[in-house]
């Protein structure tokens, strides 16, 4: 064995060895954090109460009873049993069945909305749904009030049609409580939720400044494709300076915020839950921990804390607005605090697009939906409106094409002229185009021009809440992909269904490719046969789309075909444009400055001494 061997195999134990340890370090770190999220869950989980009939447990007096309560819930001894009751407040959108254990919640309804399968579709509903606020007991221990049992629950109807229910917590002095106010309008999806503490600075240690408000949420599957659903589970928040962002329940466990919050949000694809504070009463921060299940029909779990600020004052109030509804732009944008955000518009490199989704394709899109009710129309009107608005620019692209068809014999012979020289082909290529009066990027134009509404649209009709579960010709719900077959097994990069619109797509981009064949370099392998190998390459990507997406793309390439077709037949006069160019060869060229110190340093750069003026 020589010494390049023995290098090499002590190389290869160093790999893995440094490996190992890796490896290792990663199993502690997910332990680590397995047990955290655990110890959250324990947290937070529902605590039953000893009696919940209103008598002391078989085998203790009363006496007995009071005395154990007293000592593990301190003041709220009195809250610690009770029997469940419900109240409902209800409008045309939104039903919300509240409970006095906790005075909270307990189930969230949206009417107007099913699920993928038809069911009804719930935002809250199950025990893991909480909201409590964190109140201490004796022995320095913490209550979460989700877990005792409030006063109240009546449902009072307000004169401008609203409706409004109270529950109130008490300790054992009446004057010391803690009250939360529910009012659900007349129309709309949101319901105030204010919160009236009264004595509790005399319950509470004096060094506390913030209330905690946790919020337990469990977002339960809803669409077709729960890996997409999974994608697109996000919380977004916004800080009290109107500054936005947010983060996916998949790539991240924890996310401490310490500064002011406007409004957190937990996004699921087609709707969202969020906690709005008001502008002068900012939340102090959150502290957020997610879960995302590894199976069943959950799709994501969040322990959110909130931070109050509290003053400590003897009648402290804190107003919260909840929303509960659907990702809908114009519904979102009406609370003027930048809700909207949280549709994916566009982001990245390409966050540019939202202006395009927002001043263009949405306003278009309303716009037809008020008097069109068939999406696949929609969508058919939208297209052309939209190759309408780029009609010039496709107009000149064609142009140009027909410009270099009739340039290629003569391109041809330059290339066969000088052979691998390709500085001398470039320049020459270049006297040609200038003398024949053609720009060789004309034909780009109309493509820059697509780019930022091909992005946009892959950006809209994703999460088009307006296409969810709409239906046209074989696609059963234009939100997500339309399945003709399912396989029996998972292609690697596929998946495990046929989506016939992607089909449809990905054979007329061929079919465009195929057209313009003449226009790419013949000598240049990549460039002349990657406008075949990318729509394949997209095929496996848009097969999970929606189809109202792929759709989009097939309608706009057989538009394109058919122009590319009329406008070549018919409108470009190929023998014109040629005995144009040879006019143009014939008149004098005048030179800029730029051109010509362009020459001046090609033919540097092969030697040639350049001409004295």
């Amino acid at each position: 064995m020589d010494r390049n061997s023995v290098i090499g195999f002590i190389l290869l134990g160093v790999l893995l060895v440094g490996y190992i340890f890796y490896n290792q370090g990663q199993q502690v770190e997910a332990r680590k954090e397995k047990a955290r999220q655990d110890s959250i869950a324990n947290i937070n989980k529902p605590k039953v109460p000893t009696d919940t009939t209103g008598y002391a447990a078989a085998g203790t007096t009363g006496t007995q009873d009071s005395s154990r309560l007293a000592g593990e819930y301190g003041a709220f001894a009195n809250a610690a049993k009770g029997t469940a009751q419900t109240a409902v407040l209800e409008n045309d959108v939104v039903k919300i069945t509240f409970t006095n254990q906790g005075g909270q919640p307990a189930t969230v309804q949206l009417k107007k909305f099913k699920t993928f399968d038809g069911g009804p579709l719930m935002l809250v509903d199950g025990s893991f749904n909480r909201i409590s606020m964190q109140l201490p007991a004796n022995n320095n221990t913490l209550l979460n009030t989700a877990d005792l049992f409030f006063t109240g629950g009546s449902v009072q109807k307000l004169a401008d049609g609203s409706q409004a229910v109270t529950y109130r917590l008490s300790t054992s002095n009446p004057e010391q409580f803690l009250e939360y106010v529910y009012t659900l309008k007349q129309d709309g999806y949101a319901v105030d939720f204010d919160i009236h503490a009264v004595g509790l600075e005399n319950v509470l240690p004096a060094s506390q400044k913030t209330l905690a408000l946790q919020w337990d949420n469990q977002n339960d599957r809803q669409e077709q494709d729960m890996q997409n659903e999974r994608l697109n589970n996000q919380v977004h928040y916004e800080s009290g300076e109107g500054k936005h962002d947010y983060f996916t329940l998949q790539r991240t466990s924890h996310q401490q915020l310490e500064n002011k919050l406007q409004w957190v949000s937990v996004k699921q694809q087609f709707f969202n839950t969020t906690f709005i504070s008001q502008k002068d009463n900012n939340f102090a921060g959150a502290d957020i921990n997610t879960k995302v299940p590894e199976s069943g029909n959950i799709v994501g779990q969040t322990f959110t804390t909130l931070s109050i600020p509290y003053t400590r004052a003897h009648d402290f109030k804190f107003p919260i607005e909840i929303y509960y509804g659907p990702n809908h732009y114009k519904t979102l944008k009406s609370f003027g605090i930048g809700l909207e955000n949280i549709i994916p518009l566009g982001s990245g490199i390409f966050a540019f697009v939202k202006y395009v989704n927002k001043w263009v394709i949405i306003p278009v899109f309303n716009f037809l939906s008020g008097f069109i009710h068939n999406y696949g129309i929609i969508i058919i009107l939208l297209t052309l409106f939209i190759r309408l608005l780029i009609a010039p620019f496709t107009y000149q692209s064609y142009v140009s094409s027909a410009k270099m068809k009739v340039l290629k014999p003569e391109i041809d012979a330059l290339r066969a002229k000088h052979g691998d020289d390709q500085q001398a082909f470039g320049m020459d290529q270049m006297k040609l185009f200038k003398s024949a009066g053609v720009n060789p990027l004309g034909g780009c134009l109309p493509a820059v021009m697509q780019l930022p509404i091909l992005v946009a649209m892959y950006s809209f009709f994703p999460s088009s809440i307006e296409l969810r579960q709409e239906s046209f010709l074989w696609a059963k719900d234009l939100s997500t992909y339309d399945s003709i077959f399912h396989l029996p097994f998972t292609i690697p990069f596929y998946g495990d269904h046929v989506s016939l619109f992607t089909l449809l797509m990905t054979a007329t981009s061929l079919m465009l490719a195929f057209n313009n064949r003449g226009m790419a370099d013949q000598s240049n392998p990549v460039m002349k046969y990657m406008p075949y190998v990318f729509p394949v390459m997209l095929l496996g990507i848009f097969n999970r789309l929606a189809s109202a997406l792929t759709f989009y793309y097939f309608l706009s390439n057989v538009i394109s075909i058919l122009l590319q077709w009329v406008i070549q037949k018919f409108i470009i006069n190929h023998d014109k444009i040629h005995a144009q160019i040879q006019e143009n060869k014939k008149k004098p060229k005048s030179k800029s400055k730029w051109q010509e110190k362009l020459e001046e340093m090609q033919q540097r750069q092969q030697g040639v001494q350049p001409k004295k003026k």
